[in-house]
């Protein structure tokens, strides 16, 4: 499997939940429980597995200093998972191409591309940028699973 097609397949059966693993400072991995989608790269058009993570977790202390994941989405007995580097875009991790409007836009295509939906986007803007909330973008380097 080198493309995202069974990720996304399996988004929409449990609201895109996914176990993201990043690598901590002393090597061990740190894992958490996020909502994750896949959509085409804002500037590279490629496609992504992306996710929003807030400006203070330890999941993007641990990307910016090591900005590699592994990304697992399971519903049933289906599953796959995606490995690879990250780029971050959000308000302390500019990423050339991106500006604050095109930020605000992209972290509601992650959010509905994860099966979101929102009655006041203007709140939820409002939210994601009191939060600091950051891009997280995925190039799938390594794609396997069941699904």
């Amino acid at each position: 499997m080198n493309d995202l097609e069974a990720f996304a397949r399996l988004v929409p059966l449990d609201h895109g939940l996914v176990v993201v693993s990043t690598a901590r400072a002393d090597g061990t991995i740190q894992s958490s429980v996020v909502n994750a989608g896949v959509l085409d790269h804002p500037l590279t058009n490629r496609p992504v597995v992306a996710f929003v993570a807030a400006g203070s977790s330890r999941r993007l202390i641990n990307l910016r200093a090591r900005p590699r994941t592994t990304v697992v989405i399971r519903a049933g007995w289906q599953w796959a998972g995606v490995e690879g580097p990250v780029e971050l875009a959000g308000p302390d991790d500019l990423l050339e191409g991106i500006d604050g409007d095109r930020l605000r836009l992209l972290l509601r295509e992650i959010f509905t591309a994860a099966g979101g939906t929102h009655d006041d986007w203007d709140e939820y803007d409002r939210v994601m940028a009191d939060e600091r909330r950051v891009a997280v973008l995925v190039e799938p380097q390594h794609t396997y699973g069941n699904g």
